[in-house]
């Protein structure tokens, strides 16, 4: 583990189950992922049906922060099209600007 991060919340196993994400990031589209908690330590290893993707960075991010590339790499065209669908993922959530959200990006 990298001493400047904390320690992990959940699983690697647990940074991306959504089937409609797990189809993105097999087809290319998306290689990070947001999450309220840290899932994964740089360099470890996540199977997605058989496919190895390698954690390549981990960091914290406010949504004020975040850019339409850091959406695209979400899979999504622009902030407000991922912002949109963290809505119906998570009905009722504030997504205020300083709200922090732990980025894990990947790589095959």
């Amino acid at each position: 583990m990298d001493a400047t991060l904390p320690p992990k919340t959940c699983s690697i196993e647990r940074l991306v189950t959504r089937e409609d994400d797990v189809q993105r990031v097999l087809r290319g589209e998306k290689t990070a992922v947001r999450r309220n908690g840290r899932y994964a330590d740089p360099g470890e290893k996540m199977n997605l049906q058989g496919r190895i993707f390698v954690v390549s960075n981990v960091f914290l991010q406010t949504f004020g922060d975040m850019t339409d590339e850091d959406a695209r790499k979400e899979g999504y065209i622009d902030r407000k099209g991922y912002l949109d669908y963290l809505q119906t993922v998570h009905p009722g959530m504030t997504l205020q600007p300083s709200t922090k959200m732990w980025v894990h990006e990947f790589h095959e």
